[in-house]
């Protein structure tokens, strides 16, 4: 049963009734009200709390499910997932899909990820296994960039594996998923950048010394030179939207 003036017991705003029952689930989770573990009120309770129809509560806690934000068991009730799912971010990168107003926007949100990122990784111990896949990618991105007739798609996957292999250095699950979902989103932009590389003379170069650059920094944990490595990276992508 929700306490009385906690988040689950105030009144909606102006937004679908199913879209504010959400938002009050999740912002009493995010408050602590409501822990992993914790079952829910009861749909009587939150209709009778929230001030509305049972319909409603169904399916705002259908939606949640599917975002594997709760889980329900038959014949007790649902219960806030203890575990993290990747589906959690699903409406997310579907937001950002329909909110997008201009790639330049994704790609500003894109060089703050990688900044962080980049912080991340420097802030613990570099694995050698992860040392060695940073190198290994490296050739492979050399000699992809260097074949007399360059695969835009080839270079394109090395690229997206080198900046997962950054994200997977962070040893933390939440930065991997959100790298590999805006890796996705951005996608397009990737490959006009790509193309403009390979049709410009000298690009190539500068383009694998950019990741280079990232390694190096990793490495020796030179924080002073993550935002204008990023940045420069970045000129390619601002270019091409």
């Amino acid at each position: 049963m929700s306490k009385e003036g906690s988040i689950l017991s105030t009144s909606l705003q102006n937004k679908s009734v199913v879209e504010n029952i959400i938002d009050k689930i999740i912002s009493a989770i995010i408050a602590g009200e409501l822990a992993p573990g914790d079952q829910l009120p009861t749909e009587i309770e939150l209709c009778r709390d929230l001030g509305v129809g049972r319909n409603s509560v169904r399916e705002a806690i259908k939606k949640l499910e599917a975002y594997g934000v709760v889980y329900i068991k038959r014949a007790e009730g649902t219960f806030v997932s203890e575990t993290y799912s990747q589906k959690m971010l699903d409406p997310m990168l579907y937001g950002l899909i329909l909110q997008k107003k201009s790639w330049g926007d994704l790609i500003g949100l894109r060089s703050v990820i990688d900044i962080g990122t980049l912080h991340v990784a420097m802030s613990r111990e570099l694995d050698e296994e992860d040392r060695e896949e940073f190198h290994r990618i490296l050739e492979e991105m050399e000699r992809s960039l260097k074949k007399e007739s360059p695969s835009v798609d080839e270079i394109i996957d090395v690229d997206m594996r080198f900046h997962m292999a950054i994200a997977r250095a962070t040893k933390n699950e939440p930065v991997v998923n959100i790298t590999e979902y805006i890796t996705r989103i951005t996608l397009p932009s990737r490959n006009a950048t790509v193309r403009r590389i390979l049709e410009t003379p000298g690009e190539t170069e500068n383009f694998l010394e950019l990741h280079r650059q990232m390694v190096e920094i990793i490495e020796k944990k030179d924080y002073s030179r993550v935002d204008e490595v990023v940045m420069d990276h970045y000129v390619y992508w601002k270019e091409s939207i």
